[in-house]
């Protein structure tokens, strides 16, 4: 890394004014990609998002400005309009400017936007994706998208304004995975919705919160039991939600592992792995709760 980093800190300053857009990964500075970081290495600006992994700042070059437009769900603190504003100021000062956002900055990252933006300003703009919370949360919580034999596709949409007519599809006929991003306000709405349409109320459902990270937890319920049970242990954003088989407990558990734990014999954990009998992920602290 150190090699890395003295050829990205050469380089500053040595091309016109650009943007480049950054997706940080689900939260864990260790999923930031290599090119992301080689990016933020050459940066003269860093522009930074409120769920983007903002450890890594710690890491810049001193001469590195950062400029903190983060978002909380219901609340922009800096408006998109403005961020676009910014983004096409600093590049036409000569700056190289990475726009560092959380997960990819295609999926829910309004990184389309700016990206038209800059290029309608006549900015140079290069996109670096990042490892979206979408596919990354789920399997940190030991939860497939997809699964030989259980469900061979997946579908994913923001919560904003509940299930789309995809969605309920889906749930219905227990045909893909169901992945909501920013659900958790809606997810009285988004059960609703899906119980109403004929969805199994035993149908599997996770929640994972925070994923990634220390404070990472796993929440599960049948659907007809999750609002109550996201309610009980106070489920709060950034949140991923996962509907479908692919989330029942134990799904990746091997039936041996099962028997010891029925049996009460000790189980033997390898890393990274956690029985859904667990109370804490072994590997990265997380919580587990089961309804």
């Amino acid at each position: 890394m150190s090699a890395l980093r003295a050829r990205g800190a050469a380089d500053v300053g040595t091309a016109s004014g650009r943007v480049i857009l950054v997706g940080g990964g689900p939260g864990a500075l260790d999923l930031l990609t290599l090119r992301a970081w080689r990016a933020l290495q050459t940066a003269d600006v860093v522009v930074v998002d409120r769920l983007a992994p903002t450890e890594v700042l710690d890491d810049l070059p001193p001469h590195v400005e950062v400029i903190d437009v983060g978002k909380v769900p219901g609340h922009h603190r800096v408006p998109q309009e403005e961020i676009n504003e910014i983004l096409l100021e600093q590049a036409r000062l000569g700056r190289v400017v990475v726009r560092l956002k959380g997960g990819d900055p295609f999926v829910f990252g309004r990184g389309g936007e700016e990206a038209i933006a800059c290029r309608e300003g006549g900015i140079v703009v290069e996109i670096i994706p990042g490892v979206s919370s979408a596919l990354s949360v789920p399997a940190l919580a030991d939860i497939p998208l997809t699964h030989r034999g259980t469900v061979a596709a997946f579908h994913v949409l923001s919560g904003h304004d509940g299930l789309d007519e995809a969605a309920v599809t889906c749930l219905k006929h227990r045909s893909a995975t169901v992945v909501i991003l920013m659900g958790v306000a809606m997810l009285e709405r988004i059960v609703d919705q899906a119980l109403a349409a004929g969805s199994d109320p035993a149908l599997p459902a996770a929640i994972v919160e925070n994923g990634s990270t220390p404070a990472q937890r796993v929440t599960r319920a049948p659907l007809g039991e999750l609002v109550a049970r996201a309610e009980q242990v106070g489920v709060r954003n950034p949140a991923v939600i996962v509907l479908g088989d692919v989330a029942a407990p134990g799904l990746l558990t091997p039936a041996s592992v099962g028997d010891q734990a029925v049996a009460g014999r000790p189980t033997r954990v390898r890393a990274g792995f956690v029985p859904e009998h667990a109370g804490h992920d072994v590997a990265s602290g997380a919580r587990v709760l089961l309804a």
